[in-house]
């Protein structure tokens, strides 16, 4: 510590010097002045800020806080280069004086000098208007906060080095949250952060962070001190009121407190204010108040002034508590209700993004899938619910489940539309959502598209050109007694089509035609960043299209599906109509030898013929109509067998005397994947195998 120590004991509270980052030996406090910034105009130049943070900054618990002295009255803080140096500002119009004028303490010599005051010089808030003033101001700053982190932080700023010169912030560990009973004996832990962010000066600009050195803040002592039964501590902490830890109950619950410290000689007198943090229903931790030496002790009235501090921070705290296991929930919520992982389709490659509204709106209605399909075609699925609450993302999660279900019957586009539509007017009054449905074929290279209110997907071509595809608008689903109609569109190989929310487009600065506009220049332009020949790469293709979000632009929730059509070209397909009849098993055997012999794939002949012959029988046996088969030759081998019988096949364990139940036992042994998916028109059982 580079500073003048009034006692040969590692806690000092002379000042130190400017830019030194002095802490206690437990990273808990303490303090080098930060360059001054502009005092808070609505506090006296002896009182705290309410809206904007004193001048200096140091570590409370772990977290830097201000420290140094409010500037001269009829002073101001200039911006720019000479920001940092001291200059005068005006005093708040309105504001009386401190009584017997500006302390020593806060005088512009005094202050750049680090000289201790003069004794009998007075203190700020000498008068009950000063400690109004300073309470109402410090609790708003402790109100402002959300989370843990700003509570501590604001009641830290609130209060050095107005009315304590530093403070030392225990809360409980772990933190109980609403009404629920702790478990375990009661354990305080120092509070700690790393850094203090930056913050919005009074001219509009930010105050420049401040990182503390780490080698200060890792020498500490013990974090934890474990409040035992019928302790001092304990006694302390059940009282309702803060007392001088002059006291002799307080001064035996020092020890416990500071652990590996409690042998430091504490400021004598009434220069420390220990106060319980008092929530709802229990204590949930305790705050050291801390004078300097040559500082004048605190007064009886400024117990008052630590209760009202200790009672507004113990219910912030509470609240932030809370808040987080909110947004820990509805996280976890939305989370849930999106696809953890898109899946890897055939012919296709697909990125996504979702964006909630704001920070305090964390769950929404706004949804997006992409469900593998028969056939190797995949549907892509956008839709968004009105609202953003827990109600508006549980019905955006039945809606999404059911188009699952409804995608798995194989049902076309417009009837999964219809079907959505009844599942919303079963949900309740005013379930109102737009939903876009599309099945994408990756062999026809064609697309069907039906849409319920949605705004209409962007399609990017190779060449750079994009186009808003025209779709029927169609009702949303909710609306009832309304038909969906489908068109099918071309989708070009090394086309990208772009679902999305109507939050990417539409705001309170732009209507939606006017967005949607801009998102096709946007598309426009970036693919002429690649050439025409090479479309954007597919998750950066997201990230510039969120970019194109300006401020105000955050209105809603935005879900973004991008799909890259890469097709299977003709030659890599084979297909094949068998008559359901007994030389079915073995005409497919000698079709699938020949095509992978054009391909070149013979090491898969013995593989191929065996599996492709055994689902083939039993297809043909109970099949009344032709049995189709089907070879893909993309990244992998992919068979598909196709029949009018809907009952889907199940694996089982053949004993020893059956003569069959064997087929899918060597399709689930030598295959890489295999599975059956029921159609409208019966089902398909496919296979793959690795090449290559």
């Amino acid at each position: 510590m580079d500073s003048t120590r009034v006692t040969e004991h590692p806690i000092s509270f002379d000042r130190p010097q400017a830019g030194n980052d002095p802490t206690d030996p437990r990273g808990a406090l303490l303090h080098t002045p930060a360059p001054p910034r502009a005092p808070d105009a609505a506090l006296p130049a002896q009182g705290p800020t309410g809206d904007t943070p004193p001048p200096g900054t140091a570590a409370v618990g772990g977290d830097p806080v201000d420290v140094s002295e409010h500037a001269q009255p009829g002073t101001e803080q200039p911006a720019g280069p000479d920001a940092h140096r001291p200059r005068p500002v005006p005093v708040p119009e309105g504001v009386p004086a401190p009584p017997g004028g500006v302390p020593a303490e806060q005088t512009g010599s005094e202050r750049r000098s680090g000289q201790p005051l003069p004794p009998g010089q007075p203190t700020p808030m000498r008068r009950d208007g000063d400690r109004l003033r300073f309470v109402g101001a410090a609790t708003r700053r402790i109100a402002r906060g959300m989370d843990l982190d700003e509570i501590v932080m604001g009641l830290c700023r609130a209060t050095v080095p107005t009315f304590a010169d530093a403070i030392l912030v225990y809360l409980r560990e772990p933190l109980p949250v609403g009404d629920e009973r702790p478990t375990g004996p009661l354990v305080l832990r120092l509070r700690r952060t790393d850094r203090i962010p930056a913050e919005r000066d009074t001219e509009g600009g930010f105050m420049p962070p401040v990182q503390p050195e780490p080698a200060d803040l890792d020498a500490v002592g013990a974090e934890l001190c474990e409040v035992r039964p019928g302790s001092a501590l304990a006694e302390v902490l059940r009282g309702v009121r803060p007392v001088f830890t002059d006291a002799p109950a307080a001064r035996a619950a020092l020890p416990e407190l500071l652990g590996d410290l409690s042998d430091l000689p504490l400021p004598d007198g009434r220069r420390a204010v220990l106060a319980p943090l008092r929530g709802r229903r229990r204590v949930i931790g305790a705050a050291l108040f801390l004078r300097r030496p040559e500082r004048a002790a605190f007064e009886a009235d400024d117990l008052l002034v630590a209760a009202q501090l200790a009672t507004h921070s113990a219910l912030g705290i509470d609240k932030a508590v809370l808040y987080g296991r909110e947004a820990y929930i509805a996280d976890e919520l939305q989370r849930t209700m999106l696809p953890e992982n898109l899946p890897r389709c055939t012919g296709v490659k697909l990125a996504s993004r979702y964006l909630p509204a704001a920070e305090t709106a964390r769950v929404g209605g706004d949804w997006y899938d992409a469900i593998p399909l028969p056939g190797s075609r995949v549907a892509l699925v956008v839709g968004d619910v009105m609202g953003h609450s827990m109600t508006s993302a549980a019905i955006m999660g039945q809606l999404r489940t059911t188009a699952q279900t409804l995608a798995g019957l194989d049902l076309p586009p417009q009837e999964v539309l219809h079907h959505l539509d009844e599942q919303a007017q079963r949900l309740g009054t005013d379930r109102m959502a737009t939903c876009l449905y599309a099945v994408y074929d990756p062999v026809s290279h064609r697309i069907t598209i039906a849409n319920a209110g949605h705004p209409p997907p962007v399609l990017l071509h190779l060449g750079g050109r994009a186009e808003v595809l025209r779709v029927p608008p169609g009702a949303p689903i909710g609306v009832g007694g309304v038909d969906f109609e489908a068109v099918e569109l071309d989708a070009p190989a090394g086309a990208t089509l772009l679902l999305y929310t109507d939050g990417l487009v539409e705001s309170r600065l732009r209507d939606v035609w006017t967005g949607i506009e801009q998102l096709r220049e946007k598309l426009a332009a970036t693919a002429q960043l690649t050439g025409p020949d090479h479309p954007p790469p597919l998750e950066a293709l997201c990230d510039e299209v969120l970019d194109m979000l300006g401020p105000g632009d955050r209105d809603d929730d935005i879900a973004l599906l991008a799909a890259r059509f890469d097709g299977i070209a003709p030659s890599d397909v084979a297909y094949w109509y068998l008559e359901p009849e007994d030389a079915a098993p073995g005409r497919a055997r000698r079709l699938a030898r020949h095509a992978l012999a054009r391909w070149g794939l013979e090491e898969l002949t013995d593989s191929v013929e065996l599996l492709v012959s055994e689902v083939v029988t039993n297809a043909v046996r109970y099949a009344s109509r032709p049995v189709t088969l089907r070879l893909l030759r993309t990244d992998v081998l992919r068979c598909e067998v196709g029949d009018d019988v809907p009952q889907l096949p199940r694996l089982r364990q053949a004993r020893a005397t059956d003569e069959g139940g064997r087929g899918l036992y060597l399709v689930n042994r030598l295959a890489r994947r295999w599975g059956a998916t029921r159609l409208s028109t019966g089902k398909v059982v496919w296979f793959e195998l690795n090449h290559g």
